[in-house]
């Protein structure tokens, strides 16, 4: 993260916080208060409402089948994502140790630092937030006004919600209209919103690729992991040189690594995993070798080997064959936004080569536009896929590069989450009204409502409690 950035971004968070206290003030006769929300109420977005719907009605109608066939889309798979998620909570606690955050985890600046998120998201700067905020809220908000016109439901107003310095916006319709129109309208004008958000999504993705290939230049490639091995637990002998004959060692859990025995090598493992691992009577271990990139602590994107840039992970293999076994080479690598030079000595593998110990994804995977987008997020040492890309544009264009990134991903989880079957979200209408006309009862609608309401109440708290029993 640029420390310098980071000074600049908590002061516009301060000068614009300060500048919505100061516009909520002065306009405090056109304000209403909703809790600790300001709704700022103007009539400007309404011509452009009517006008849009008026003027792009026959695109519109039948669309509308899109946005509700999306609508189900998404709830389906926002709801199997949900029991997935819980069953891989219960299933495998080990990978709950691993995540470590929250699996609910709250969308505010920074959040990538408070919960120690840097090696899976790019920071998340107030600037960033603000932006993606407005961006999502205004044609999430838009899109329900411009479907309620298409069927002649009446806009009251539009305008900005504040709640602090979290600005968003809000389109307010007549709910008694909305109550008495035909099925098929409701549920467009609930989709309509997450539809905005999901085409939003896309339009961003095609920003952010077109950006990229202008802006960035392959300059380095990130390895997965050290060499691991599938050790069976029946054949280590010992523990840090502690023979299991005497039983389990008591093992540091605040250590790194720990070293294990085996009759003929040694090996390295992660304790409180490794003591998971025999509590659980796994019958393979994973441990890692004793190999030139674990003994070093080689970390970070690979740029260079003795001076010889590597920009592909063709280029990597290519360069360390060049090298027999025992020659000492110096690895240039990029960690936490500093160049590292690392000497070491290439071991020998179970063929005779030169050996460095590393795992690296698959080639065509991590040229893909997919890997291409995730490598230029700051993965460091756990990264997972990815070539190294550096900015033609320096900071600016990482900055900028990131913005775009939030922008889609937020767009996108946004739409997916709001259509959880919830009362307080856009889902939780659709839901209700599917049930009401795939049953005409109302008693089984709001039943159906109110049972799947509890069930995901109950994923979420089952989630909660797996990851603090696992964490603390």
């Amino acid at each position: 993260m640029n420390t310098s950035f980071v000074i600049y971004d908590l002061v516009f968070m301060v000068v614009f916080t300060l500048a919505v206290v100061y516009f909520i003030s002065k306009n405090k006769h056109r304000m209403l208060k909703q809790g600790w929300m300001y709704l700022y109420r103007t009539r400007w977005g309404i011509k452009l409402i009517d006008s849009t719907a008026k003027k792009y009605q026959t695109l519109l109608r039948p669309l509308q089948y899109v946005v509700i066939v999306l609508g189900y889309v998404l709830m389906v798979s926002i709801l199997w994502v949900m029991i997935y998620s819980t069953y891989v909570y219960v299933r495998y606690p080990i990978i709950v140790e691993m995540i470590k955050a929250p699996p609910i985890i709250p969308l505010i600046p920074y959040f990538t630092d408070i919960f120690n998120l840097q090696s899976v998201f790019p920071p998340f700067y107030f600037t960033y937030f603000l932006v993606a905020l407005v961006i999502v809220a205004v044609v999430h908000e838009f899109s329900h006004g411009i479907f309620a016109r298409l069927h002649k439901i009446k806009i009251h107003s539009t305008g900005f919600a504040f709640l602090g310095p979290i600005l968003g916006a809000f389109v307010e319709q007549d709910e008694k209209q909305m109550n008495k129109a035909k099925k098929i309208p409701q549920l467009a004008i609930l989709g309509a919103g997450v539809f905005a958000n999901i085409v939003f999504a896309l339009l961003f993705l095609a920003l952010i690729w077109i950006f990229f290939v202008a802006a960035f230049a392959p300059a380095g490639v990130f390895f997965t992991n050290y060499a691991l091995d599938a050790v069976p637990r029946a054949e280590i002998v010992s523990i840090d040189n502690f023979s299991l004959v005497m039983g389990f060692p008591a093992l540091n859990l605040s250590e790194k690594f720990i070293s294990l025995q085996t009759k003929n090598k040694t090996y390295f493992a992660q304790p409180a995993l490794l003591k998971k691992s025999f509590e659980q009577n796994v019958s393979n271990v994973l441990v890692y070798r004793d190999s030139p990139a674990f003994a070093s602590k080689l970390s970070g994107a690979i740029t260079a080997i003795n001076g010889e840039s590597i920009y592909s992970y063709e280029k990597l293999g290519v360069v360390l064959a060049q090298y027999p076994p025992g020659e000492i080479i110096e690895i240039t690598t990029l960690s936490r936004g500093e160049v590292v030079n690392t000497r070491l000595t290439l071991g020998t593998n179970d063929q005779g080569k030169a050996f460095l110990g590393i795992t690296v994804p698959d080639p065509s995977r991590a040229n893909s536009f997919a890997g291409m987008l995730y490598s230029i997020t700051p993965k460091v040492e756990n990264a997972l896929t990815g070539i190294h890309f550096e900015s033609k544009l320096g900071d600016f264009g990482i900055f900028f590069f990131h913005m775009l990134w939030w922008v889609m991903t937020i767009n996108f989880f946004v739409a997916l989450f709001n259509m959880l079957p919830l009362g307080i979200l856009d889902g939780g209408r659709f839901f209700y009204l599917t049930v009401l006309g795939l049953t005409k009862s109302e008693k089984v609608g709001k039943r159906a409502f109110a049972v799947v309401t509890w069930i995901i109440i109950a994923l979420l708290v089952i989630m909660m409690l797996r990851w603090a029993f696992s964490v603390f």
